[in-house]
């Protein structure tokens, strides 16, 4: 049969994502080779006379420093995810009101469906029509919604 396994986390348990698994790789990579060459620069002068106890030091700073950076590389790597993340839902939902206030520009329709919604979105319902008016404006002045 062509039967598939699903297997799911637990709910409410953060889900890694293989891009932030990649960059926490990536990153691992990037100290753990750092800090060999930084070894094997200081251990340089004492490997001449040491070859197999410098070959077993840089092993151990090797595998010091994927333990020590493991954890900080997932936590870089998992904020890092979320800023760009919440940074490209931003840039997506600037995309979209831009389109919808073209749209809007052409269908008198959905600009006084756009409008009708601005207004009710006020903190107070409005009192009178001058109410009305005044908030009406103070948002196209905020907003720069006027034409010159």
């Amino acid at each position: 049969m062509n039967a598939q396994a699903h297997t799911s986390a637990p709910l409410g348990a953060p889900v890694e994502r293989t891009s932030s698994r990649a960059l926490a790789s990536l990153l691992l990579a990037a100290g753990v080779s750092a800090l060999v060459v930084l070894a094997d620069q200081l251990l340089d002068s004492w490997a001449e006379r040491h070859e197999m106890a410098a070959w077993l030091v840089l092993w151990g700073i090797a595998v010091a420093a994927i333990v020590l950076l493991r954890g900080i590389t997932r936590l870089v790597a998992r904020k890092a995810m979320s800023a760009l993340d919440a940074w490209s839902a931003g840039v997506a939902q600037r995309r979209a009101d831009e389109r919808l206030w073209t749209m809007a520009q052409t269908d008198a329709r959905l600009m006084a469906d756009l409008q009708a919604a601005l207004d009710r979105s006020g903190s107070t319902p409005a009192k009178d029509v001058m109410d009305l008016t005044q908030r009406r404006v103070a948002r196209i002045l905020r907003d720069r919604l006027y034409y010159i």
